[in-house]
């Protein structure tokens, strides 16, 4: 009997529609995150949204510079613009172009089941392999639903159910119902870094 409560329990705490995209889709066709490590906003990560039903594109910006405090430079930049395109719920296509701190990736990935790794889509917590957004590769995970949260955001707070993503991407993820509204995780250095959503 407990665990079935358990059970239930999970699948109710779980984001509703997983059986599109689009239930990850908000309505205004647009996330906003600001990047923040130390108190400090160090850049952006954006997704826009194009199509509905069974078309769906997807572009995902990331521009991140951490600065060396005293004399102003960056000391770390990481840049990334990908368009992923959906059909009938399933990814049809992803192109990526990655500057990591002077490393250039280039990827063309072609049809496949995989959910990308770049966080949006409320499927990836039931994945348990995903696709690295950066290189192309395949990483394997397992997600552990922490429950119910609130969690801050630029137009104040919001509850969410918190996700701990582990193994080869390593991310705690807040979706409220099936929309993404927090991103954290910790930078190769053991800073804290937080996606706010605006």
């Amino acid at each position: 009997m407990t665990r079935l409560l358990s059970l239930l329990t999970a699948l109710a705490l779980a984001p509703a529609a997983m059986a599109s995209p689009d239930a990850s889709v908000p309505a205004s066709g647009r996330l906003a995150f600001d990047v923040i490590r130390k108190d400090r906003d160090i850049g952006d990560y954006v997704v826009t949204f194009r199509g509905a039903g069974d078309d769906l594109t997807v572009e995902v910006a990331t521009d991140v510079r951490v600065k060396v405090p005293v004399i102003g430079v960056s000391a770390y930049r990481f840049t990334q613009a990908s368009t992923e395109t959906w059909r009938v719920g399933q990814l049809a296509g992803l192109t990526s172009r990655t500057d990591d701190n002077g490393t250039p990736h280039d990827i063309r990935v072609g049809a496949t089941s995989l959910i990308p790794a770049s966080l949006w889509n409320a499927d990836l917590v039931r994945a348990s392999t995903v696709l690295n957004t950066v290189d192309g590769s395949t990483d394997a995970i397992s997600v552990s639903n922490l429950g119910p949260e609130n969690v801050a955001t630029g137009s104040g707070p919001v509850s969410a159910t918190h996700y701990a993503v582990r193994g080869g991407l390593e991310r705690d993820l807040w979706y409220a119902g099936a929309t993404l509204v927090h991103v954290r995780f910790l930078a190769e250095d053991g800073s804290q870094i937080d996606y706010v959503l605006r």
